[in-house]
């Protein structure tokens, strides 16, 4: 239970920040007392937890896009061109591309990608993309200059987000960057991007976990528990992160992300920590 309350904790406060839940979640097993990979089951039904937080933080919002995209769709008298009804269509388009590679590439994410050689490697990779992308975005767009062209490469971008170190919020906030979006408009819509997409993979995660319990090393109820911790923790710094970025640069999650990533590299190559 302690392990999944801290597990837990580690979950709702790298969510969001552009530094990878997954790895996080993946690294803390070497340090824990039963050394045990928590694996993509429980990741993703604790995602589930901060996702929540992300419909309190933003709830206005969504429920005013989807009660106005259903009223267009519907034929309530709402236009096409409603910066709302948009930005429905906006999430759907976006979410197309994790949809389709997150179900055809299942058996890799449960192996494959999160070997630690690979999570090191992007760590670093996107790290230094991120910063790139921070530095040359001309950051004079907002959420309602997003095109549809634009909003389906957010799309492309999350769904690098399967492979534990790249990180779902430094993908999609990458993109939004390098289309010269400001870092407020870019995290915004990353966030909002995530909802659908991260509520899926979680329940459908949380049916496998109820078909079959040894998918996850944790039992049902310190499951639950770690996604309750991720919740509060995870609200308090979507809070702090949207206050962060509109004042500051993402520098400093780009020099943890190549510190950590350099670090695990050194373990892997000395032979301290196996990769999987």
């Amino acid at each position: 239970m302690l392990e999944a309350i801290i597990l837990g904790i580690i979950q709702g406060l790298t969510e969001f920040l552009p530094v990878s839940s997954s790895a996080h979640l993946r690294i803390a097993a070497l340090v824990l007392p039963s050394a045990t990979d928590p694996g993509a089951t429980f990741t993703a039904i604790t995602q589930i937890g901060t996702e929540v937080a992300v419909l309190v933080y933003f709830w206005r919002d969504i429920t005013r896009i989807i009660s106005r995209w259903f009223a267009h769709v519907t034929r309530r008298g709402v236009a096409a061109n409603d910066p709302d009804v948009r930005m429905g269509w906006l999430i759907i388009i976006g979410s197309v591309p994790i949809v389709l590679v997150g179900y055809f590439a299942q058996e890799y994410i449960r192996s494959t990608f999160r070997s630690l050689w690979l999570v090191a490697i992007v760590l670093i990779v996107f790290g230094l993309l991120l910063g790139l992308a921070d530095w040359l975005g001309r950051r004079t767009r907002e959420l309602t200059d997003l095109t549809y062209p634009h909003g389906f490469a957010y799309g492309l971008a999350q769904t690098l987000a399967l492979v534990p170190g790249v990180s779902r919020s430094g993908a999609t906030t990458s993109m939004g960057l390098a289309l010269g979006y400001t870092r407020p408009a870019a995290a915004r819509y990353a966030f909002l991007l995530a909802v659908p997409a991260v509520f899926g993979s979680g329940f459908y995660e949380l049916l496998t976990a109820i078909r079959d319990p040894g998918s996850s090393p944790f039992t049902g109820l310190e499951t639950a528990i770690a996604t309750l911790v991720a919740f509060f923790v995870g609200l308090a710094v979507i809070a702090g992160l949207m206050a962060y970025i509109s004042k500051r640069s993402f520098l400093p999650f780009v020099i943890y992300r190549v510190l950590l990533g350099s670090t695990l590299l050194v373990l892997l190559s000395m032979g301290v920590i196996e990769p999987l």
